[in-house]
């Protein structure tokens, strides 16, 4: 069985609850993490550390354990020169704030009002309970 410390390769395919792939090492290179590091959800960190070498499994990871609830308190309002290349932003979207620590996050602009935009700070995959099927096809250290 795997344990914290180690180093997990995982195949696997992220679905939603419509069927939706929303992500997959299916054509890539598998994941490589460290088990417990905080590298990849929580949900998923624990399902692979349950997990022997050349076992699969499939998990449901409920949205306060993968990337939250959506919180509408997340939702703020600004001017359009406060986004990174703004002339090239469109509503709905996606692109990314680096804050003071270079720390990369996701925002949606939902719309642009007279030079105001509504910007949504929630993860795009936050309320939403995700599926993963999951390979564990090696481990190191």
């Amino acid at each position: 069985m795997t344990s914290y410390g180690k180093t997990a390769v995982v195949e696997y395919v992220g679905r939603l609850d419509d069927g939706t792939v929303f992500d997959s090492t299916e054509g890539i290179e598998p994941l490589e993490f460290v088990v417990g590091s905080g590298t990849v959800i929580h949900g998923f960190d624990e399902a692979v550390l349950h997990m022997n070498v050349g076992d699969r499994t499939t998990v449901v990871v409920p949205a306060r354990e993968a990337y939250g609830e959506y919180d509408e308190g997340r939702i703020e309002h600004g001017p359009m020169y406060a986004i990174p290349n703004a002339k090239d932003t469109e509503v709905g979207k996606l692109f990314y704030f680096v804050d003071e620590g270079d720390m990369r996050f996701p925002a949606r602009v939902l719309e642009v009002n007279e030079g105001i935009a509504t910007i949504d700070f929630n993860h795009p995959l936050a309320g939403k309970d995700l599926t993963f099927d999951i390979a564990l096809v090696g481990e190191k250290g």
